[in-house]
């Protein structure tokens, strides 16, 4: 015995029995498609959202997420002479500005 559903179209107003789409209007008032489909957007946005933040990662952070262990390698040595230059231009302006303090 199979279950016979019976549901009534939000858009005409028309009644119909284990249809997927309507038949008067063809809007879909299957609840698992609508569940399917919102499942399936979900994931779509979560992929653009992951792509994106891959997007706003800088060169050196991009090259340290890399599957292959030699650009990993490289990725570390880049991230580590930027580091290494930043700390070198602070401690210059520090300087700079004990000098100019007196």
């Amino acid at each position: 015995m199979s279950a016979v559903s019976h549901i009534k179209c939000p858009n005409c107003g028309v009644f119909n029995t284990n249809k997927e789409n309507c038949t008067a209007c063809g809007v879909l008032i299957s609840h698992q498609k609508k569940r399917e489909t919102r499942a399936t957007t979900i994931k779509a946005k979560e992929i653009e959202r992951v792509k994106e933040e891959l997007e706003k990662l800088s060169l050196a952070d991009r090259l340290k997420k890399h599957p292959f262990f030699l650009v990993k390698i490289a990725g570390w040595i880049v991230h580590s002479v930027w580091l290494v230059i930043n700390i070198i231009g602070g401690l210059v302006a520090w300087f700079v500005a004990m000098v100019a303090a007196g």
